[in-house]
């Protein structure tokens, strides 16, 4: 009888740590920036400013909670400020140094944020869980204080508003008023593409590893030789670093400027928590998976009902969200703890397995 070998199955080391280990998961991933890349210059300027940007912004929040919450088991309620922090720390860097590229202080902005993560991961050494989450939330509220009480972050402006300057690349603008969403949204892409990339490898290294140790139980992570100190400060540092890029390009890149206390509030930590929830925890995919759930739903119900024939109100489609946000969270919490993620950890896992998946 002729039998033949079905399925994708790792014969090495190196295999077992590829970044995509399924032939259809590097091909799905090439094809999706290959999209990524080439379609949004068809598309019109208001939905390339209105849902790619914002969705890449929201992912790359989501990735950095992600790490701190999903991999190491540390919640977080002050994404948000951490996010301002990146924002006032890339501005008060473009003020100082006008002459250096825009994308750079974006880049090392996160470095400030991953400072203040660590100062405010010090209480996780001894509290977790629900009081972890207050310390947190303690900090969302302190930096948001500071954002307002302290004029030297906004250079002494009477609106108290952060003002993004033109900057330009290579001739094009990047930042300011006379950059067009489409330069703004290659520009976020590149540095989404390039943190999940690193995000990715952390995950699957020795540190990731790590994370998870303590993740799945600390005590037993520290008899093992982890240091604890280490390994959830590091975690804070690394998640509020991403955080931080994420509120500068949040700022300067898809805002053009505006006030932090509307923009870093309470309401934005929530939000992130809920993208990383309903996509999955543990999870760099679901991060996506949830940032572009709850980014398209408002916008599918403030835009998309209209055009199909049920016009609504504005504040009918803003009740209308919290009331499927928490159902949401609520369905997940209860049926798939794991997100979305799981149900495409489940696709891949029958694609492993082709042509006689189980």
């Amino acid at each position: 009888m002729f039998y033949r070998e079905a399925g994708q199955f790792k014969t090495s080391y190196q295999d077992d740590m590829a970044v995509f280990p399924i032939r259809q998961d590097r091909i799905g991933v090439a094809i999706i920036l290959a999209a990524a890349c080439a379609i949004p210059p068809f598309l019109d300027n208001f939905v390339v400013g209105t849902v790619l940007v914002p969705f890449l912004v929201f992912s790359l929040a989501a990735v950095g909670l992600n790490l701190l919450t999903g991999y190491t088991g540390l919640l977080s309620l002050g994404t948000g400020a951490f996010m301002g922090v990146g924002a006032y720390a890339c501005y008060k860097l473009t003020t100082i140094f006008p002459g250096v590229n825009i994308l750079v202080w974006i880049l090392v902005s996160g470095f400030f944020a991953a400072a203040i993560g660590v100062v405010f991961g010090l209480p996780s050494l001894r509290i977790k869980g629900f009081y972890l989450a207050v310390a947190t939330l303690a900090a969302q509220f302190f930096l948001e204080w500071c954002f307002v009480r302290i004029p030297w972050l906004f250079n002494y402006n009477i609106s108290g508003a952060i003002e993004v300057p033109n900057r330009s690349l290579f001739g094009i603008p990047v930042v300011g008023p006379n950059a067009t969403p489409l330069t703004r949204y290659y520009a976020i892409l590149a540095i989404v593409v390039a943190l999940t990339w690193i995000a990715s490898n952390i995950v699957r290294g020795r540190i990731g590893r790590m994370w998870m140790a303590v993740r799945d139980m600390d005590i037993a992570a520290e008899l093992m030789g982890i240091r604890l100190l280490r390994a959830k400060l590091l975690a804070f540092a690394v998640s509020s670093y991403f955080c931080g890029v994420a509120g500068a390009v949040m700022m300067f890149l898809w805002y053009g400027g505006g006030e932090a206390k509307d923009a870093f509030s309470i309401n934005l930590s929530f939000t992130i928590l809920f993208m990383v929830i309903i996509g999955g925890l543990g999870s760099l995919t679901g991060a996506f998976f949830g940032a572009a759930l709850l980014h398209l739903v408002p916008i599918f119900l403030k835009f998309g009902l209209p055009a199909l024939g049920f016009p609504i109100g504005g504040a009918t489609a803003e009740h209308l969200t919290h009331i499927i946000i928490g159902a949401l969270i609520v369905f997940f919490l209860i049926v798939e703890p794991h997100g979305l993620a799981r149900l495409w950890a489940t696709a891949k896992q029958k694609l492993r397995l082709w042509p006689f998946p189980y």
